[in-house]
C-alpha cells in the first residue's frame, strides 16, 4: 500500500510538471524558451523568479500577477521594462499552480529554503480578489521589487 501511494505521488508530480512545461509554451514567445526574456522588452524569469519568491509577500504577488497581469514600468537586474503582461484568469487553479511550479524550478531557478510547490488552493485564494494590472505593479513596488 505504501509503495502504491508513493507511486501515485510520483506520477501526479510528473504530470504536474509536464503540465507546467506544456503551459509555458504560451509564455515562451515573450520570455523565451530559456527564460531569458528579451532585454528591455520582456523581463527574464531565469534568476528573477527566486528573487520574487524570496521577497516578503512575493509568493502571493506572483500568483496575483499571473491572474491579473502586469502593466507599467518595472526594473529587473538593472534593466527597465515598460510593457503589459496579460492575466491568465482563464486557466484553472491547478494549471496556474503547475505553471508557477514550472517557472520556479527551471533555468537554475529554485524555491527558497522552506517553500514548497504552489498549490491550486493558493491560486484559488488569490482568485477571490479583484485587481488591475496597474495595481499588481503597485504591489510589486511595495515588495521592494521595481
Amino acid at each position: 500500500m505504501k509503495h502504491l501511494l508513493v507511486a501515485m505521488i510520483l506520477l501526479t508530480s510528473a504530470a504536474f510538471a509536464q503540465s507546467g512545461a506544456a503551459l509555458y509554451q504560451q509564455c515562451q514567445g515573450c520570455h523565451q524558451p530559456n527564460g531569458a526574456g528579451i532585454r528591455g522588452v520582456f523581463p527574464p524569469l531565469a534568476g528573477h523568479v527566486p528573487e520574487i519568491l524570496a521577497a516578503r509577500g512575493g509568493r502571493v504577488w506572483i500568483i496575483q500577477m499571473m491572474l491579473y497581469g502586469l502593466s507599467g514600468e518595472i526594473t529587473v537586474g538593472g534593466v527597465r521594462y515598460m510593457g503589459v503582461m496579460p492575466g491568465y484568469r482563464h486557466l484553472s487553479d491547478a494549471d496556474l499552480a503547475a505553471l508557477l511550479n514550472h517557472i520556479s524550478t527551471q533555468w537554475g531557478n529554485r524555491f527558497p529554503t522552506g517553500q514548497r510547490p504552489f498549490t491550486a488552493a493558493e491560486v484559488q485564494a488569490q482568485r477571490a480578489k479583484t485587481m488591475t494590472a496597474a495595481q499588481v505593479n503597485a504591489a510589486r513596488r511595495a515588495l521592494g521589487l521595481r
